[in-house]
């Protein structure tokens, strides 16, 4: 039935340039949106505390850029901590119409990391809808994809998410996985196309779910798959094994395309191009708990596009010790700029306000943008995961880059590591715990090259490794220390990912786990 495919094709194909031939210019579009948020959010709890309808006025009718002002004077910025205790606690107790109206009937539990309790997160049916809106713009964005077979967009798209099987709260709302939550709600249409199915998705032991995709994965055809690498690398293997083939592509020969995200995919590529038989055409996407930020919109991008006319109203901190301090916590009084105040290859933090109750909220990760014209940006780490303990500005960004360079340099299979600041004598140490397919792997080898490479991508790490920073230690770890980790802590799966960086109390508790599992001696 290749008809239909080529036919939806063509129509991909023309939507995408009718729908880049009506784009307004990004602050237009993020002002259209601000504006919708407040007009339907002002008869709320909060718009009424924080005098929503004059916010409006004052894009409706003020002077140009002078609203932007206004409501940065106006709204307060918070955090996840200041926001539930002041507000989303009501919803959550049942309260209606307190940051958005109405009733909130699910909350995403955050998969953030492994390193505290899962934050609340309240997911509206604006919200839903805007996210499946912004799902379906992903698909229309592989017209531009020339290489993609037509009958490929008959073929089924394997969605690997949280549990469906939601947990219930007293009040009759719903907590999981925002993956979870979205599944359940799957447009009819789309029914057909989509895999595991609502029975095996509703399973909620991650090791069981595997295993029951597993048996049946010979009886699919499938061309698509979406998930966190990490995840989706564990299921190819499991099956791979389960049917005694050298690829995934014995089992499924039509699949072409993965749309992965929750964290860098560059650390996992080689071991996952391993499991493969052919080329894949891979596309990045940025759905976190909060909303559908931003997905790769067209081949060779080095990106991903913000979606800035769908429900979310982005404002971006400068990420420097104006605005954190040295354990990445956001200061009081940040400075804030809108979408046309950014500068390319500068790291920000980033706010969001959103059709799910979120104002002006610290979402906790960093960006750089690196096409300000088309509002391309590329995830950078979080505020809380990179370390400064002497100056060093050491970001996840330069960690991934530095772990690809050195990965490739020494042909190892790096899917997974963390990396510790703690104290050395007086001064600083960085811990490395590295996770490698392969055995008997040179861990004074991989410090240096790790070391070097850091030097060369990172001025401020050159500086104080020859003062402050006293020396880099490295462990070398089966990637499954990793895995077991986040079962542990009942994180495993979903859109769950470890964190790349430990901090504090977490470092000791970290460590005990690897001693109590005879991954390092005592």
């Amino acid at each position: 039935m290749a008809l239909v495919g080529s036919l939806l094709k063509k129509g991909i194909h023309f939507s995408n340039i009718v729908a880049n031939r009506r784009k307004a210019s990004l602050h237009q579009q993020q002002k259209k949106t601000l504006a919708k948020l407040l007009a339907k959010a002002r008869y709320t709890e909060f718009g009424e505390k924080y005098n929503f309808d004059e916010l409006l006025s004052s894009i409706l009718f003020g002077e140009k850029g002078a609203f932007y002002e206004l409501y940065k004077r106006t709204v307060p910025v918070y955090d996840y901590n200041k926001i539930f205790n002041e507000w989303w606690h009501k919803s959550l107790e049942g309260e209606n119409d307190v940051c958005w109206p109405g009733t909130v009937k699910y909350y995403a539990l955050s998969s953030g990391t492994s390193e505290a309790a899962s934050k609340q997160i309240p997911v509206t049916k604006a919200m839903t809808k805007a996210i499946q809106k912004t799902s379906i713009r992903q698909i229309l964005s592989l017209g531009h994809y020339k290489d993609l077979p037509p009958d490929l967009y008959e073929k089924g798209f394997l969605m690997l998410s949280g549990s469906t099987n939601l947990n219930p709260h007293d009040t009759g709302s719903l907590a999981g996985d925002l993956s979870g939550i979205q599944i359940q709600q799957i447009p009819r249409w789309f029914r057909p196309y989509y895999k595991p199915g609502q029975k095996i998705a509703a399973q909620r032991d991650w090791g069981l779910k595997l295993e029951e995709i597993t048996r049946v994965a010979s009886e699919w055809d499938i061309g698509f798959v979406v998930g966190v690498p990490a995840w989706i690398q564990l299921l190819f293997e499991k099956i791979i094994a389960h049917y005694n083939v050298k690829n995934i592509h014995e089992i499924w020969p039509n699949l072409q395309v993965f749309a992965h995200g929750g964290v860098s995919f560059e650390p996992y590529r080689k071991g996952f191009e391993k499991l493969l038989g052919k080329p894949m055409t891979y596309i990045n996407t940025y759905l976190a708990s909060e909303g559908f930020i931003a997905y790769q919109s067209r081949p060779g991008a080095a990106g991903m596009e913000l979606v800035c006319d769908n429900g979310i109203f982005f404002e971006f901190i400068p990420f420097t010790p104006k605005n954190f301090d040295s354990d990445g916590v956001m200061l009081d009084d940040p400075e804030t700029l809108m979408i046309d105040q950014v500068e390319e290859g500068k790291e920000y933090a980033l706010l969001l306000s959103t059709c799910s109750g979120a104002w002006r909220y610290l979402i906790g990760d960093t960006l750089k943008f690196v096409d300000k014209s088309r509002g391309e940006i590329v995830i950078t780490g979080r505020t809380k995961h990179y370390l400064s303990l002497c100056g060093e500005h050491l970001s996840v960004d330069n960690m991934n880059k530095a772990i690809d360079l050195v990965s490739d340099e020494m042909g190892l299979t790096v899917k997974e590591f963390t990396v510790c600041g703690i104290e050395h004598g007086t001064l600083f140490a960085h811990h490395w715990y590295v996770g490698v397919e392969e055995s008997d792997v040179d861990a004074e080898i991989l410090k240096q090259k790790i070391d070097a490479k850091l030097s060369e991508l990172n001025d401020d790490y050159a500086v104080e490794r020859r003062h402050a920073l006293k020396e880099i230690f490295v462990t070398v770890l089966p990637n499954q220390a990793f895995y077991h980790w986040m079962e542990s802590k009942g994180k495993l799966g979903g859109q769950n990912k470890f964190p790349r960086v430990f901090k504090k109390d977490l470092i000791g508790e970290w460590q005990n786990f690897l001693k109590a599992e005879g991954y390092i001696k005592e």
